[in-house]
Protein backbone atom coordinates (compact mmCIF):
# COMPACT_ATOMS: atom_id res chain seq x y z
CA UNK A 1 0.00 0.00 0.00
CA UNK A 2 1.62 3.38 -0.76
CA UNK A 3 1.56 6.76 1.06
CA UNK A 4 1.33 9.81 -0.03
CA UNK A 5 2.42 13.34 1.42
CA UNK A 6 1.58 14.36 5.11
CA UNK A 7 -0.03 18.39 6.09
CA UNK A 8 -1.09 19.58 9.69
CA UNK A 9 -4.78 19.48 8.27
CA UNK A 10 -6.36 17.36 5.26
CA UNK A 11 -10.52 18.43 5.02
CA UNK A 12 -12.20 15.60 3.26
CA UNK A 13 -14.75 17.44 0.71
CA UNK A 14 -14.43 20.33 -1.17
CA UNK A 15 -17.96 21.87 -1.24
CA UNK A 16 -18.56 25.04 0.16
CA UNK A 17 -18.21 23.99 3.55
CA UNK A 18 -15.37 22.10 3.37
CA UNK A 19 -13.16 24.77 1.11
CA UNK A 20 -14.50 27.19 3.81
CA UNK A 21 -12.89 25.30 6.63
CA UNK A 22 -9.87 24.51 5.14
CA UNK A 23 -9.29 28.12 4.17
CA UNK A 24 -10.45 29.50 7.83
CA UNK A 25 -7.46 26.76 8.95
CA UNK A 26 -5.06 28.21 6.28
CA UNK A 27 -5.77 31.37 8.17
CA UNK A 28 -4.67 29.84 10.87
CA UNK A 29 -1.04 29.07 9.90
CA UNK A 30 -1.69 24.89 9.00
CA UNK A 31 -0.39 23.66 6.29
CA UNK A 32 -4.05 22.11 4.57
CA UNK A 33 -4.83 19.69 1.76
CA UNK A 34 -8.62 19.30 0.33
CA UNK A 35 -9.41 16.15 -0.91
CA UNK A 36 -12.54 15.18 -2.76
CA UNK A 37 -13.36 12.43 -4.77
CA UNK A 38 -14.76 14.81 -8.15
CA UNK A 39 -13.31 18.05 -7.48
CA UNK A 40 -14.67 21.34 -6.06
CA UNK A 41 -18.14 22.44 -6.24
CA UNK A 42 -19.46 18.92 -7.99
CA UNK A 43 -22.33 18.45 -5.24
CA UNK A 44 -25.15 20.08 -3.75
CA UNK A 45 -22.30 22.91 -4.08
CA UNK A 46 -22.90 23.90 -7.62
CA UNK A 47 -26.71 23.46 -8.14
CA UNK A 48 -27.97 25.22 -4.97
CA UNK A 49 -30.49 28.35 -4.97
CA UNK A 50 -27.88 30.68 -4.19
CA UNK A 51 -29.48 32.05 -1.03
CA UNK A 52 -27.77 32.96 2.39
CA UNK A 53 -30.79 32.45 4.25
CA UNK A 54 -29.88 33.77 8.11
CA UNK A 55 -33.79 34.35 8.78
CA UNK A 56 -34.33 30.31 8.17
CA UNK A 57 -33.82 29.72 11.96
CA UNK A 58 -36.89 27.13 11.85
CA UNK A 59 -36.14 23.18 11.79
CA UNK A 60 -37.80 21.44 9.18
CA UNK A 61 -38.69 18.86 11.78
CA UNK A 62 -41.40 21.05 13.64
CA UNK A 63 -45.42 20.30 14.43
CA UNK A 64 -46.28 22.31 11.20
CA UNK A 65 -44.43 19.69 8.71
CA UNK A 66 -46.10 17.06 10.64
CA UNK A 67 -49.39 18.38 9.89
CA UNK A 68 -48.31 18.93 6.07
CA UNK A 69 -46.85 15.97 5.44
CA UNK A 70 -49.22 13.65 4.78
CA UNK A 71 -50.85 15.74 2.50
CA UNK A 72 -47.43 16.14 0.62
CA UNK A 73 -46.58 12.73 0.96
CA UNK A 74 -49.66 11.82 -1.83
CA UNK A 75 -48.21 13.39 -3.86
CA UNK A 76 -45.18 12.30 -5.81
CA UNK A 77 -44.28 15.25 -7.71
CA UNK A 78 -45.16 17.30 -4.70
CA UNK A 79 -42.72 19.06 -1.65
CA UNK A 80 -41.74 16.29 0.26
CA UNK A 81 -41.98 12.89 -0.91
CA UNK A 82 -40.58 9.25 -0.37
CA UNK A 83 -39.86 7.33 -3.09
CA UNK A 84 -41.23 3.90 -2.24
CA UNK A 85 -38.66 1.30 -2.77
CA UNK A 86 -36.26 3.50 -0.04
CA UNK A 87 -39.55 4.03 2.32
CA UNK A 88 -38.11 0.90 4.72
CA UNK A 89 -34.46 1.82 4.67
CA UNK A 90 -35.16 5.58 5.88
CA UNK A 91 -38.14 4.58 8.67
CA UNK A 92 -35.69 4.69 11.27
CA UNK A 93 -34.62 8.03 10.21
CA UNK A 94 -38.35 9.27 9.67
CA UNK A 95 -38.79 8.28 13.35
CA UNK A 96 -35.99 10.48 14.77
CA UNK A 97 -37.38 13.18 13.11
CA UNK A 98 -40.69 12.28 14.08
CA UNK A 99 -39.42 12.62 17.57
CA UNK A 100 -37.73 16.03 16.93
CA UNK A 101 -40.85 17.60 15.96
CA UNK A 102 -41.87 17.44 19.94
CA UNK A 103 -42.42 21.49 20.68
CA UNK A 104 -39.52 21.30 23.39
CA UNK A 105 -37.20 19.88 20.72
CA UNK A 106 -38.32 22.28 18.26
CA UNK A 107 -37.19 25.16 20.99
CA UNK A 108 -33.98 23.79 21.81
CA UNK A 109 -33.05 23.31 17.72
CA UNK A 110 -34.72 26.60 16.80
CA UNK A 111 -32.13 28.41 19.81
CA UNK A 112 -29.02 26.74 18.69
CA UNK A 113 -29.99 27.45 14.76
CA UNK A 114 -29.93 30.94 15.52
CA UNK A 115 -26.67 30.71 17.30
CA UNK A 116 -25.38 29.31 14.38
CA UNK A 117 -27.01 31.61 12.01
CA UNK A 118 -26.03 34.55 13.66
CA UNK A 119 -22.34 33.63 14.05
CA UNK A 120 -22.62 32.76 10.02
CA UNK A 121 -23.76 36.40 9.11
CA UNK A 122 -20.98 37.90 11.45
CA UNK A 123 -18.39 35.83 9.51
CA UNK A 124 -19.67 36.07 6.04
CA UNK A 125 -18.34 39.52 4.76
CA UNK A 126 -14.99 39.44 6.60
CA UNK A 127 -14.33 36.11 4.88
CA UNK A 128 -15.94 37.10 1.42
CA UNK A 129 -13.76 39.99 2.08
CA UNK A 130 -10.67 37.64 2.94
CA UNK A 131 -11.41 35.46 -0.16
CA UNK A 132 -11.99 38.56 -2.92
CA UNK A 133 -15.43 37.22 -3.30
CA UNK A 134 -17.22 39.98 -1.62
CA UNK A 135 -18.79 41.23 -5.09
CA UNK A 136 -20.43 38.43 -5.70
CA UNK A 137 -22.37 39.05 -2.78
CA UNK A 138 -26.47 40.11 -3.17
CA UNK A 139 -29.12 41.99 -0.48
CA UNK A 140 -32.03 41.10 -2.16
CA UNK A 141 -33.97 40.29 0.43
CA UNK A 142 -36.64 37.72 0.04
CA UNK A 143 -40.75 37.54 -0.74
CA UNK A 144 -42.43 34.60 0.65
CA UNK A 145 -46.31 34.56 -1.05
CA UNK A 146 -49.07 32.69 0.53
CA UNK A 147 -52.68 32.53 -1.51
CA UNK A 148 -54.60 33.55 1.27
CA UNK A 149 -55.11 35.46 4.55
CA UNK A 150 -55.47 31.78 6.28
CA UNK A 151 -52.34 31.03 4.86
CA UNK A 152 -50.32 33.68 6.15
CA UNK A 153 -52.21 33.58 9.43
CA UNK A 154 -51.20 29.99 9.79
CA UNK A 155 -47.47 31.14 9.42
CA UNK A 156 -47.60 33.39 11.79
CA UNK A 157 -46.06 31.48 14.75
CA UNK A 158 -43.04 30.98 12.71
CA UNK A 159 -42.42 34.97 12.12
CA UNK A 160 -43.08 35.56 15.78
CA UNK A 161 -39.95 32.79 16.64
CA UNK A 162 -38.22 34.83 14.49
CA UNK A 163 -38.72 38.34 15.51
CA UNK A 164 -38.03 36.80 19.28
CA UNK A 165 -34.54 36.73 17.80
CA UNK A 166 -34.38 40.08 16.44
CA UNK A 167 -35.09 39.37 12.99
CA UNK A 168 -36.52 42.07 10.64
CA UNK A 169 -39.70 41.26 8.42
CA UNK A 170 -42.93 42.42 7.35
CA UNK A 171 -46.30 41.26 6.28
CA UNK A 172 -47.61 42.98 3.03
CA UNK A 173 -50.44 42.76 0.85
CA UNK A 174 -50.33 42.77 -3.27
CA UNK A 175 -49.61 46.73 -3.87
CA UNK A 176 -47.05 46.22 -1.24
CA UNK A 177 -45.84 42.96 -2.89
CA UNK A 178 -46.35 44.52 -6.94
CA UNK A 179 -43.45 47.39 -5.90
CA UNK A 180 -40.80 44.18 -4.39
CA UNK A 181 -41.87 41.95 -7.35
CA UNK A 182 -44.25 43.04 -9.97
CA UNK A 183 -45.76 39.99 -12.24
CA UNK A 184 -47.12 37.72 -9.35
CA UNK A 185 -50.07 35.73 -10.28
CA UNK A 186 -52.98 37.16 -8.69
CA UNK A 187 -53.89 34.14 -6.31
CA UNK A 188 -50.79 35.44 -4.31
CA UNK A 189 -53.07 38.18 -2.08
CA UNK A 190 -50.32 38.31 1.16
CA UNK A 191 -46.73 38.16 1.61
CA UNK A 192 -43.86 38.70 3.99
CA UNK A 193 -40.71 40.44 3.18
CA UNK A 194 -37.45 39.85 4.97
CA UNK A 195 -34.63 42.22 3.83
CA UNK A 196 -31.99 40.23 5.79
CA UNK A 197 -31.84 37.31 3.43
CA UNK A 198 -28.74 37.71 0.90
CA UNK A 199 -27.77 35.47 -2.10
CA UNK A 200 -24.50 35.08 -4.17
CA UNK A 201 -24.28 35.65 -7.68
CA UNK A 202 -23.76 32.17 -8.09
CA UNK A 203 -23.11 29.16 -5.92
CA UNK A 204 -20.95 26.99 -8.08
CA UNK A 205 -18.93 29.67 -9.09
CA UNK A 206 -18.47 31.46 -5.72
CA UNK A 207 -17.70 27.93 -4.73
CA UNK A 208 -14.56 27.58 -7.32
CA UNK A 209 -13.66 31.15 -6.45
CA UNK A 210 -13.19 29.76 -3.37
CA UNK A 211 -11.25 27.07 -4.49
CA UNK A 212 -8.82 28.99 -6.44
CA UNK A 213 -8.17 31.43 -3.41
CA UNK A 214 -6.87 28.40 -1.27
CA UNK A 215 -4.66 27.09 -4.16
CA UNK A 216 -3.19 30.94 -4.07
CA UNK A 217 -2.71 30.42 -0.44
CA UNK A 218 -0.41 27.44 -1.01
CA UNK A 219 -3.66 25.03 -0.53
CA UNK A 220 -3.25 21.25 -2.25
CA UNK A 221 -6.65 20.35 -3.93
CA UNK A 222 -6.55 16.41 -5.06
CA UNK A 223 -9.07 14.25 -6.42
CA UNK A 224 -9.55 11.12 -4.63
CA UNK A 225 -12.48 9.15 -2.76
CA UNK A 226 -11.68 8.36 1.26
CA UNK A 227 -13.00 4.89 2.00
CA UNK A 228 -12.04 4.87 5.61
CA UNK A 229 -10.14 6.71 8.27
CA UNK A 230 -8.07 5.38 11.42
CA UNK A 231 -6.04 6.66 14.41
CA UNK A 232 -2.44 5.92 14.39
CA UNK A 233 -0.13 6.98 17.32
CA UNK A 234 -0.21 10.88 16.57
CA UNK A 235 -1.89 10.95 13.65
CA UNK A 236 -4.75 10.38 11.27
CA UNK A 237 -4.61 7.61 8.48
CA UNK A 238 -6.88 8.17 5.65
CA UNK A 239 -7.86 5.49 3.19
CA UNK A 240 -8.29 6.06 -0.69
CA UNK A 241 -10.05 3.90 -3.19
CA UNK A 242 -7.15 4.13 -5.14
CA UNK A 243 -5.34 1.67 -2.38
CA UNK A 244 -3.72 4.57 -1.41
CA UNK A 245 -2.92 6.36 2.80
CA UNK A 246 -2.66 9.71 3.33
CA UNK A 247 -1.80 11.01 7.29
CA UNK A 248 -2.33 14.43 8.79
CA UNK A 249 -2.21 15.40 12.62
CA UNK A 250 -5.87 16.35 12.30
CA UNK A 251 -8.84 15.61 9.67
CA UNK A 252 -11.84 17.77 9.08
CA UNK A 253 -14.96 15.33 7.90
CA UNK A 254 -17.10 17.57 5.66
CA UNK A 255 -17.70 15.19 2.82
CA UNK A 256 -21.68 16.30 2.43
CA UNK A 257 -24.08 12.97 2.17
CA UNK A 258 -21.19 10.73 1.49
CA UNK A 259 -19.93 11.64 5.44
CA UNK A 260 -21.56 9.11 7.44
CA UNK A 261 -20.37 6.61 5.28
CA UNK A 262 -16.65 7.97 6.43
CA UNK A 263 -17.40 8.33 9.77
CA UNK A 264 -18.69 4.62 10.02
CA UNK A 265 -15.11 3.89 9.68
CA UNK A 266 -14.44 5.35 12.97
CA UNK A 267 -17.30 2.94 14.87
CA UNK A 268 -19.73 6.31 14.58
CA UNK A 269 -23.35 5.46 13.59
CA UNK A 270 -24.88 9.15 12.43
CA UNK A 271 -28.31 9.46 11.19
CA UNK A 272 -27.78 11.14 7.91
CA UNK A 273 -29.95 11.20 5.06
CA UNK A 274 -29.78 12.52 1.99
CA UNK A 275 -32.42 15.33 0.70
CA UNK A 276 -32.58 15.20 -2.98
CA UNK A 277 -32.78 18.99 -4.27
CA UNK A 278 -34.19 19.47 -7.47
CA UNK A 279 -33.84 22.57 -10.07
CA UNK A 280 -34.04 24.04 -13.49
CA UNK A 281 -31.83 27.09 -14.68
CA UNK A 282 -33.58 29.07 -17.17
CA UNK A 283 -31.64 32.19 -18.65
CA UNK A 284 -30.83 35.55 -17.37
CA UNK A 285 -33.90 37.15 -19.25
CA UNK A 286 -36.67 34.49 -18.48
CA UNK A 287 -37.92 36.80 -16.18
CA UNK A 288 -37.44 39.78 -14.48
CA UNK A 289 -36.58 38.92 -10.67
CA UNK A 290 -35.78 41.23 -8.62
CA UNK A 291 -35.44 39.48 -5.42
CA UNK A 292 -35.88 35.53 -4.46
CA UNK A 293 -39.32 34.60 -4.14
CA UNK A 294 -40.45 31.31 -1.66
CA UNK A 295 -43.24 29.71 -3.07
CA UNK A 296 -43.66 28.02 0.61
CA UNK A 297 -47.03 26.28 0.24
CA UNK A 298 -45.69 24.61 -2.98
CA UNK A 299 -41.70 23.88 -1.56
CA UNK A 300 -40.01 25.83 -3.99
CA UNK A 301 -38.14 29.01 -4.66
CA UNK A 302 -37.03 31.25 -7.73
CA UNK A 303 -33.75 33.06 -7.85
CA UNK A 304 -31.79 35.44 -9.75
CA UNK A 305 -28.21 34.12 -10.10
CA UNK A 306 -25.42 36.04 -12.64
CA UNK A 307 -26.06 32.65 -14.71
CA UNK A 308 -29.73 32.52 -15.11
CA UNK A 309 -33.19 32.04 -13.44
CA UNK A 310 -33.09 28.95 -10.65
CA UNK A 311 -36.18 27.54 -10.41
CA UNK A 312 -36.06 24.68 -7.30
CA UNK A 313 -36.41 23.16 -4.00
CA UNK A 314 -38.69 20.68 -3.00
CA UNK A 315 -37.42 17.18 -0.43
CA UNK A 316 -37.07 13.71 -1.95
CA UNK A 317 -36.01 11.57 0.68
CA UNK A 318 -34.19 9.18 -1.77
CA UNK A 319 -30.95 8.04 -0.96
CA UNK A 320 -27.73 7.95 -2.75
CA UNK A 321 -28.36 5.27 -5.17
CA UNK A 322 -31.75 5.97 -7.06
CA UNK A 323 -31.94 7.47 -10.37
CA UNK A 324 -33.09 11.05 -10.75
CA UNK A 325 -37.05 11.65 -11.00
CA UNK A 326 -36.74 14.98 -13.40
CA UNK A 327 -40.53 14.81 -13.53
CA UNK A 328 -40.09 16.89 -10.02
CA UNK A 329 -38.07 19.89 -11.72
CA UNK A 330 -40.68 19.43 -14.22
CA UNK A 331 -43.40 19.90 -11.92
CA UNK A 332 -41.78 22.59 -10.31
CA UNK A 333 -41.24 25.09 -13.48
CA UNK A 334 -44.86 24.66 -14.82
CA UNK A 335 -46.28 25.67 -11.17
CA UNK A 336 -43.46 28.89 -11.38
CA UNK A 337 -45.33 29.32 -15.13
CA UNK A 338 -48.49 29.77 -13.48
CA UNK A 339 -47.09 31.33 -10.68
CA UNK A 340 -44.85 34.15 -12.56
CA UNK A 341 -46.77 34.19 -16.11
CA UNK A 342 -44.24 35.88 -17.62
CA UNK A 343 -41.79 33.34 -16.96
CA UNK A 344 -40.12 32.18 -20.48
CA UNK A 345 -39.72 28.52 -19.31
CA UNK A 346 -37.26 27.50 -22.83
CA UNK A 347 -33.60 26.78 -22.79
CA UNK A 348 -33.95 25.58 -19.10
CA UNK A 349 -31.00 22.93 -17.39
CA UNK A 350 -32.53 20.46 -15.15
CA UNK A 351 -30.09 19.63 -12.24
CA UNK A 352 -30.46 17.26 -9.02
CA UNK A 353 -27.90 17.17 -6.25
CA UNK A 354 -27.72 15.63 -2.50
CA UNK A 355 -28.52 17.60 0.32
CA UNK A 356 -26.87 15.92 3.32
CA UNK A 357 -29.41 16.01 6.16
CA UNK A 358 -30.06 15.23 9.90
CA UNK A 359 -33.64 14.21 11.59
CA UNK A 360 -33.69 17.61 14.11
CA UNK A 361 -32.11 20.16 11.37
CA UNK A 362 -29.12 20.97 12.63
CA UNK A 363 -25.91 19.59 11.40
CA UNK A 364 -22.98 17.70 13.01
CA UNK A 365 -20.03 19.82 14.38
CA UNK A 366 -17.51 18.28 16.57
CA UNK A 367 -15.04 15.61 17.43
CA UNK A 368 -14.91 12.08 16.55
CA UNK A 369 -15.57 9.88 19.47
CA UNK A 370 -12.98 7.51 18.72
CA UNK A 371 -10.03 10.87 18.39
CA UNK A 372 -10.15 14.11 18.95
CA UNK A 373 -7.81 14.89 15.89
CA UNK A 374 -10.94 14.06 13.49
CA UNK A 375 -13.65 17.14 13.13
CA UNK A 376 -16.77 16.50 11.79
CA UNK A 377 -18.46 19.31 9.95
CA UNK A 378 -21.27 18.11 7.52
CA UNK A 379 -25.24 17.79 7.37
CA UNK A 380 -26.34 21.51 7.14
CA UNK A 381 -29.26 19.93 5.19
CA UNK A 382 -30.31 23.25 2.57
CA UNK A 383 -28.42 25.58 4.86
CA UNK A 384 -24.83 24.09 3.82
CA UNK A 385 -23.92 27.63 1.99
CA UNK A 386 -25.85 30.07 4.62
CA UNK A 387 -23.86 28.36 7.26
CA UNK A 388 -20.27 28.09 5.77
CA UNK A 389 -18.13 30.62 7.44
CA UNK A 390 -19.92 30.21 10.88
CA UNK A 391 -18.70 26.37 10.25
CA UNK A 392 -15.22 27.17 9.32
CA UNK A 393 -15.29 29.75 11.83
CA UNK A 394 -15.84 26.83 14.62
CA UNK A 395 -13.62 23.94 12.30
CA UNK A 396 -10.72 26.39 12.95
CA UNK A 397 -10.98 27.19 16.58
CA UNK A 398 -11.25 23.26 17.22
CA UNK A 399 -8.50 22.87 14.85
CA UNK A 400 -6.22 25.15 16.75
CA UNK A 401 -7.89 24.07 20.53
CA UNK A 402 -9.63 27.53 20.78
CA UNK A 403 -12.75 28.05 22.49
CA UNK A 404 -15.64 27.40 20.02
CA UNK A 405 -17.68 30.90 19.05
CA UNK A 406 -20.94 29.30 20.30
CA UNK A 407 -22.02 26.25 22.10
CA UNK A 408 -21.70 23.15 20.48
CA UNK A 409 -23.86 20.47 22.46
CA UNK A 410 -26.47 20.76 20.28
CA UNK A 411 -24.79 19.87 17.40
CA UNK A 412 -22.47 17.03 18.67
CA UNK A 413 -22.11 14.56 16.19
CA UNK A 414 -23.06 11.82 18.97
CA UNK A 415 -26.16 13.69 19.87
CA UNK A 416 -28.77 10.88 18.74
Amino acid sequence: MKEQGQADVIVIGAGVVGLSAAIAAQARGLSVVVLDREGPAAGASAGNAGAFAFTDILPLASPGILMKAPKWLLDPLGPLTVPPSYALQIAPWMFRFWRACAPGRVAASTKAQTALMDLSKAELEPFLQQTGTLPMLRKEGNLQVYESEAELKASLPGWKARAEHGIEFRHMKVEEMAVIQPGLAPRFTHGTFTPGWYSIADPKLFTLALADHFRAMGGVIERAGVTALRPVADRVEIQTDDGGTRRAAKVVLSAGAFSHKIAKSLGESIPLETERGYNTTLPADAFDLRTQVTFGGHGFVVTRLSTGIRVGGAVELGGLKLPPNFRRSEAMLKKAQAFLPGLKPQGGEQWMGFRPSMPDSLPAIGRARATPSVIFAFGHGHLGLTQSAGTARIVADLLTDQAPAIDLASFSPQRF
